[in-house]
């Protein structure tokens, strides 16, 4: 009979919160906002010349907001693949609300520093929240690897917009909720190793799924992939962080090529993950050439 998983990862689980809460930095997100430049909508109307972030900025702040803004739907999608007991619970409730803080703190600064249409911004974060986050993905450990990858994907993205936006303010906001980012991907990495431990077949199996079909949770966002065409033509997040930065080092830590004993199935999909691998890269490649012939064309047009 096959094990209940989410019984045999109970004690990784509250180890693995226990290592967590020992670590996380508590912080005040309004410490990372500038107050002082804020100033009333009503009496001064919002002006796209009001904001000393390039446009590119402004895109990648705002799917970034967005995308957090849809916590409700994420708390739900763990709540109900891991329950909300035990040290399961314990950990839904955390990380919930240490997510919280992140859109608190990325809209207050959007808000105040005027980068964004104050009334636009709050139309898309009800369209994105009422759309909702959906996974049909099924099984506790297909939830676990795909979390591992999201988490570890968003995190970069924070990162890197933050070093892209060319304002110290934003960058060490967008810092510090990288950081929070990073031990949640931590929590959950740490989980799927277990998991390959306790059920290495169907682990490979969800790990391999997830590479394979991987979205960010944003794509529910208004012109979704217009923007994450500028967020990575920008080098924020494209296909060559994604491979690089992502998928590679997850599958070295996770050590997937070299597990032994798996069944037939999962060594199939374990093949066919080295056939997409090699795809992803030449998309990658592809898609680095592109940008650069882009920019040179641009460069070009430019009067002397």
């Amino acid at each position: 009979m096959k094990p209940d998983i989410l019984v045999e990862l109970e004690p990784v689980v509250a180890r693995n919160l226990d290592r967590h809460l020992s670590i996380a930095k508590e912080w005040m997100p309004h410490e990372y906002v500038p107050w002082e430049e804020g100033r009333d909508f009503v009496e001064q109307p919002w002006h796209p010349d009001q904001s000393r972030l390039s446009p590119e900025a402004r895109i990648a702040l705002e799917v970034n907001l967005l995308t957090e803004d849809n916590l409700p739907s994420y708390h739900r999608e763990i709540a109900n693949r891991f329950g909300r007991d035990g040290a399961w619970g314990t950990w839904v409730g955390r990380w919930t609300a240490e997510e919280g803080r992140h859109a608190m703190c990325i809209r207050d600064y959007l808000l105040v520093t005027r980068a964004l249409d104050p009334d636009q911004l709050e139309a898309e974060r009800m369209a994105v929240m009422q759309a909702g986050h959906h996974s049909e993905r099924l099984g506790a450990v297909r939830s676990l690897a795909y979390v591992s990858f999201q988490e570890l994907a968003t995190r970069i993205a924070h990162r890197n917009t933050g070093r892209f936006v060319n304002d110290p303010i934003a960058d060490q906001l967008l810092g510090r909720v990288a950081a929070d980012e990073n031990l949640h991907m931590v929590f959950y990495r740490s989980l799927v190793s277990a998991a390959l431990e306790i059920d290495p077949s169907e682990t490979v199996r969800a790990i391999i799924d997830e590479i394979t079909s991987f979205a960010m949770p944003g794509t529910m966002i208004p012109n979704f992939t217009r923007k994450s065409l500028v967020i990575a033509r920008s080098g924020i997040y494209n296909l060559r962080i994604h491979h690089d930065e992502v998928v590679r080092p997850l599958l070295k830590h996770w050590r997937l090529f070299d597990i032994e004993g798996l069944d037939a199935e999962a060594e199939k999909a374990r093949e066919e993950l080295a056939v997409h691998l090699e795809l992803l890269q030449v998309q990658a490649e592809r898609q680095q050439d592109r940008f650069h012939t882009a920019a040179a064309r641009r460069r070009d047009r430019k009067p002397s």
